[in-house]
Formats: C-alpha cells, structure tokens, sequence
C-alpha cells in the first residue's frame, strides 16, 4: 500500500483486498466532509465542516442543503428522524444543535469548558456521548434533559502533548456492550467496557499503530474505519487483524467517516465521506469531496501484486 510522504509507513505490510466502489455523490474541491448519518429510509445527512453545512442525499445521489449552522460542523448521529451534530457556534463555542427531520437547527447545549467536539454516539435512550478530541475527554449528553457532564476524562483520550494539532480521542461507536474510541493522534485504538450503570470501566488499548478517523460495525464485530490522510479503508476483526478494502483509486482521498446503509439489502453497504486529502494534499493536488458507496459483502478481491 501507497504510503504518503512524511508519514509512518504504518499499513504498508498489511493485506490488501478491495471491494467493490461505486461514487454516490461530489462536492467541489476544498469541501471538507466530516461526517455521515443514515437515516432508517437510508437517507444520507452528511456534515461539511468549515462552511458549517449539512447535506442529504436520497436515492438520486443530488446532495441537497438540509440545513446550514453559523459556525463550523463536526459530528452526525441520527436521533429517531432528527439529527444531532456536535459543532462550533459563530463565537467558535462548542455546541451541539438538534436538527429537524424538516431541516430546522436549534441549539440544544453549549459546552463552553469543551474544546473541540467531535464522534459522537448513543449510549442508551436519549443519552449520547461525545468526544473532545483536544480536552482529551468524552461528555455525556442527556438530550431530553439538555444537560452535560464529563462521562470519562482520562490520559488514554488525550493528546501526547497540549499542542499538538492532531485529534485525540475522535471517533466513538459501542459494540457488544463495549466503547471503541479511536485516538488519531497517538494511533490507537482504545475500548472502554460498559458498566451496567452505564459509566466506563478503565480504558486499554486494543490497536496501536493504527490511524483512525470515524469508524463503524458490522453485525459480527468487524469493525470499519477511515484512515484520514492514509487515504483507505480498513477493516479490522474482533481478534484484531487488519485489511485494507479501499484506497485512493477507489476514492478514499482524505476519508473521514462512515457508516452502514439501513435498509434491506444496504446493511453490507458502506458509505465513505471524505474532503479529497484537505489535511495531506496529495502530490497531484487537492480533490473534490466525495461520497462513495463500498459493497463489503462482495469478497475482497487481492491486488495483482499478491496473486
């Protein structure tokens, strides 16, 4: 695998096997796609993040306006036939704002001892958690209560040092009663178990030299991730092998997020957002932002190089 340059060669010796690609949807050039929730109709909402922006797309693959936020946008989660999103207000405040099914963005919390809202996840019911990738933290949001607490404030989310301007703690997603949480910036991959009253357990470390972004699971615990300025997709299983499934010739420049279709026949469907390598331009220069559909239900076909 294409390692770009100044970065660790840390996929290189990794398997290979590509699924199927197929683009669903393009932005222009310098649209930085964050992140991605699927509705239960299978209605995309993806967050673009400088412009503050937040677009859906249907079945036709036209990205449409849902709504626009005066500040910058970070985190998608679907909430019945709302969307909740994790952002900055036009004061640069961290803020989480509900949004409408009839597209429609209310201010629900502000956080002003956060610093940089990212992932964000549902625990159980109406409480989410959310991730400060720079406070090195995960918040509990009650969203019918619109209250918020630190849920988890430990030196595994955090950065390696105060002023490093990579992401911490970033993507979160729960499986089988444990939280995954990819820090980006010292490449791990830490799972927190779930105590029955709902608060963490100790934090360790499940990967290490492992680049993350956003991620998701299958139904089998195999997990799906993007790598950011590695430019791929990977999957990683229970047991922690890892597989490479797509990479920039399949459109994976500065993947971002992801997340599984909904309906039937879409569960082995990914959706990939990403910003077309913003935060690493490749050589050739900066791409439009896409939205690409990988089939991870097709078998992974290995490049010629292995044959």
């Amino acid at each position: 695998m294409f390692t770009p340059p100044g970065l660790p060669p840390i996929f290189a010796e990794i398997p290979i096997a590509l699924v199927p690609a197929r683009q669903i949807a393009e932005f222009p050039v310098n649209t930085f796609l964050e992140s991605i929730a699927v509705s239960e109709d299978n209605t995309l909402f993806v967050s673009s993040h400088y412009d503050g922006k937040v677009f859906r797309i249907g079945t036709d693959g036209v990205p449409v306006l849902h709504v626009a936020i005066a500040g910058k946008a970070t985190g998608l989660a679907m909430m019945d036939n709302s969307l909740l999103l994790s952002a900055w207000d036009d004061q640069d405040v961290p803020t989480v704002f509900i949004i409408s099914p009839q597209g429609e963005a209310e201010v629900l919390v502000t956080l002003p001892d956060a610093i940089f809202l990212n992932g964000l996840t549902c625990l159980k019911d109406c409480i989410y958690l959310i991730a400060d990738s720079y406070r090195g933290a995960i918040w509990e949001l009650n969203v019918a209560q619109k209250t918020v607490d630190i849920w988890l404030e430990h030196p595994a989310l955090a950065r390696s040092f105060s002023g490093s301007v990579f992401p911490a703690v970033n993507g979160l997603k729960i499986y089988d009663n444990i939280l995954y949480a990819s820090v980006t910036e010292k490449m791990q991959l830490v799972k927190i178990p779930l105590q029955s009253n709902g608060q963490p357990g100790t934090p360790e470390i499940f990967l290490q030299n492992i680049n993350l972004d956003d991620f998701a699971f299958d139904v089998d615990g195999n997990l799906y991730g993007t790598t950011h300025v590695y430019n791929s997709v990977v999957k990683i299983t229970q047991s922690g092998s890892i597989t490479t499934i797509a990479q920039a010739e399949q459109g994976m420049t500065g993947s971002t997020a992801l997340a599984f279709g909904r309906i039937e026949g879409e569960q082995k469907k990914v959706y990939v957002v990403t910003n077309g390598g913003m935060s690493l331009p490749p050589a050739t220069g900066v791409e439009s932002g896409k939205v690409v559909c990988l089939d991870v239900g097709a078998v992974g076909l290995p490049l010629k190089s292995e044959l």
